[in-house]
């Protein structure tokens, strides 16, 4: 299911030009509606639910229902973030409310090592292997069929 503003709770980011769900959709299927100054989702059919507008939206104004075999008959599922956790909120059609907290960071923001420590070269190309193994097995070499 796309997602889909609240109207009544979207207020464009008080933006004049581009709001944070345009900022973030990957699809750039959010688009925002000058007169109104509502955020939409211009293309439901393209949208492939990442959430991304979801947890971003400073004002909870964006859903996404599930699907019946994850949220039958009405459920939605809504996700609060703060800078350390995620915080999923799952409402039920008979209005149970069950919430999960996730930590979102297990390393300081911004000390992450892009190639883990693994060196790699072009040759790495023309390998059959991953880029870091066998060193990520934790092995000197892979075993030989």
């Amino acid at each position: 299911m796309p997602s889909f503003v609240i109207n009544q709770k979207c207020d464009g980011c008080k933006s004049h030009d581009r709001t944070a769900c345009m900022y973030i959709c990957p699809n750039d299927l959010m688009v925002l509606d000058t007169e109104k100054m509502k955020a939409y989702n211009r293309a439901p059919d393209m949208c492939w639910e990442c959430y991304n507008c979801v947890k971003i939206c400073p004002t909870q104004a964006i859903e996404i229902r599930g699907y019946a075999d994850f949220m039958p008959l009405g459920g939605v599922v809504q996700p609060l973030r703060s800078t350390d956790t995620i915080m999923w909120s799952v409402k039920f059609r008979d209005g149970e409310l069950k919430r999960f907290r996730f930590k979102t960071r297990t390393i300081p923001e911004g000390s992450s090592v892009p190639d883990a420590g693994f060196e790699s070269s072009s040759d790495d190309l023309k390998s059959p292997l991953l880029r870091t193994e066998p060193a990520s097995n934790g092995l000197d070499e892979l075993a030989k069929l």
